[in-house]
């Protein structure tokens, strides 16, 4: 009778452990490894010199004029020219430009006789385009937050700055939500994303916009336009209250959304940065445009990072750039090398493509992409781990399905300061498109099968 109870006694905790590996949740994904391929585009291969792929490993220099260039965010313009746009500075600074006319070759224009108040940025500037159901032409919006930096006041709320012409002229910065207010709010990061809603399953001309503050309390507020054409902003809500055990836990921030069935469906889906590191980062998943999200839950290691931006190709399938954050025992073993105590690396600028499917149950994916090196202060080449300061792209999509993505990095060993010592960051452009990676994917798995 002992040795029976012994026995069940086993076997239900087999059992426990079998449900708590098999359910998706946290348990699942903390501290794992990614198991996809990864393509790494940081130095070409001799047999690929002078073929169709050569252009994946090529990158443009966007600006690398100041010592610090950094958090760029792009929209594509209607004739076919990228404008981007970065603070000048870390975080805070005069927002600057550049204009790529060639599918982001060169970076040789700038927006001219930009807005005075654009030199008083207090935060990354965001950017997105305004398409309108009633005939009304497409706006553009740049946004910035006045966050709170250690020894500089700040006005709260966000600033907003509206386009009619394409980019060509741009409004003074109006402001939201500041200590002035009835209502007042000190953002970081707004509007990390601004999703387009639907009402009765058809697109309105409502945005729903994200943002987060110094305590990883998450908000969103809806813009929408009156009669006169005036900017409305709605209250801000803590949207993820019925969750706020997990968002502190996590410190859940910077939030991307992307809407189901190439961005005309009816489920939208967030990505959350976990600024904590002890789990990774979050998804969730609203059927009612925003008004309630289920319970975040990690997201496999393949997708763990930081400020994730997505865009769709024409055959439905994601492409998501992010700062990468490894967590798995490949990366506690090169912390412990480089003798650091935080328990996890970085693996750079990355990109991950899959599905919308693949984000809703919870697998890894197609594949990644390493997108350049990012390096530290002590490398002269490539390696596995690798600088966490990047990400925070602007990325648009040509006509051709080619994706243009720009980030900001330490890209080259060789490019320094003038203290001759400390690595330059700076902006850069990467062209990729999809069916030479994935050719690439498949040539070398290939190639791995047959050794």
């Amino acid at each position: 009778m002992k040795y029976a109870i012994i026995f069940i006694t086993i076997i239900v905790i087999a059992l426990i452990v079998a449900f708590c590996v098999i359910n998706y949740g946290p348990s699942n994904f903390t501290g794992s490894d990614y198991t996809i391929p990864q393509l790494d585009l940081s130095e070409m291969p001799d047999d690929l010199e002078g073929t169709q792929y050569e252009y994946l490993y090529q990158l443009s220099t966007v600006d690398d004029t100041n010592d610090y260039m950094a958090h760029p965010d792009s929209v594509l313009l209607k004739n076919g020219d990228i404008l981007t746009v970065y603070p000048k500075g870390h975080g805070k600074g005069a927002v600057l430009n550049r204009v790529s006319k060639d599918g982001g070759l060169s970076w040789n224009s700038v927006v001219e006789n930009t807005p005075k108040s654009w030199e008083n940025s207090l935060e990354t500037p965001t950017i997105y385009r305004l398409e309108f159901s009633d005939g009304t032409p497409d706006k553009l919006i740049l946004i910035s937050a006045n966050s709170k930096w250690p020894d500089m006041k700040t006005p709260g709320g966000f600033e907003c700055s509206v386009s009619e012409d394409e980019g060509k002229t741009w409004t003074e910065f109006e402001r939201f939500f500041s200590y002035e207010d009835e209502f007042s709010v000190v953002p970081i990061v707004a509007m990390a994303s601004l999703t387009r809603l639907k009402e009765n399953g058809e697109f309105v001309d409502k945005w729903m916009g994200f943002f987060h503050d110094s305590d990883f309390y998450n908000y969103k507020t809806i813009l929408s336009f009156d009669e006169n054409g005036n900017m409305q902003w709605s209250t801000p809500e803590k949207y993820l209250a019925p969750h706020r055990d997990i968002e502190k836990s996590a410190q859940m921030c910077e939030i991307e959304v992307i809407r189901s069935e190439n961005g005309s469906g009816d489920e939208l889906c967030l990505i959350a940065r976990s600024q904590s590191k002890k789990v990774n980062s979050m998804v969730a998943f609203s059927s009612d445009e925003g008004k309630t999200w289920t319970e975040p839950k990690e997201a496999p290691a393949a997708l763990n990072g930081e400020r994730h931006k997505a865009e769709y190709t024409s055959d439905g399938r994601l492409l998501i750039t992010f700062r990468s954050i490894e967590r798995g025992d490949k990366a506690q073993f090169y912390a412990k090398r480089i003798d650091r105590k935080r328990g996890w690396v970085s693996e750079g600028l990355i990109a991950w493509v899959g599905s919308y499917e693949d984000l809703k149950n919870g697998t890894e994916g197609d594949y990644r992409i390493k997108i350049a090196h990012i390096y530290l202060e002590n490398q002269n080449k490539p390696e596995y781990y690798a600088g966490s300061d990047t990400g925070y792209c602007g990325n648009v999509v040509l006509e051709d399905d080619t994706f243009v993505i720009c980030g900001y990095g330490k890209f080259s060993p060789d490019a320094k300061i003038a203290d001759g010592k400390t690595l330059k960051t700076y902006i850069t452009s990467k062209r990729i498109n999809l069916k030479d990676t994935d050719e690439l994917v498949k040539r070398y798995l290939e190639k791995e099968d047959g050794c």
